[in-house]
């Protein structure tokens, strides 16, 4: 199983990275993991312009990756238990889990995900979105693998 998150970010706080990493480390026991970090030109223009073109520029730079089986996360996505969470990776192929920008994402774009999910009703920071991301991922691995992590 491959598992692929994107984000949209331009910098990077090291004492989460290290956290994410160590997520990353343990979850490679499972599934070869990957972040791709996405921030161009393009986007940075649009985001000043503002969020309909930021939107817009988001859908723009995730659209060749849309391979496999898509997850978006959302305000407005379904929220699941780890439980229903782990199902996602029942699917025997690549899943690809998208963060938004500072704008969230388009209508379009989230038409082409297979689902689209709520970490919360709160608002995170996207680093911190990102790092409860990859302790899901893991939480979710483990339930499949009956890993004792869960309890």
């Amino acid at each position: 199983m491959n598992v692929k998150v994107f984000t949209i970010e331009k910098s990077s706080d090291k004492s989460l990275e290290a956290i994410a990493g160590e997520y990353t480390k343990m979850i490679s026991r499972f599934a070869k993991v990957e972040e791709i970090k996405i921030f161009n030109k393009q986007i940075a223009s649009a985001q000043m312009i503002g969020e309909k073109e930021a939107r817009a520029s988001y859908t723009k730079a995730y659209e060749p990756y849309l391979k496999g089986y898509n997850v978006a996360l959302d305000v407005e996505g379904e929220q699941l238990s780890s439980e229903q969470f782990s199902a996602l990776f029942d699917q025997d192929v690549s899943i690809n889990f998208f963060i938004g920008g500072a704008f969230g994402f388009d209508e379009v774009f989230l038409g082409k995900t297979q689902k689209i999910i709520s970490l919360s009703r709160l608002t995170y920071a996207h680093k911190i979105a990102k790092v409860v991301l990859f302790e899901q991922i893991y939480r979710g691995l483990c339930i499949k693998n009956n890993h004792p992590y869960h309890k």
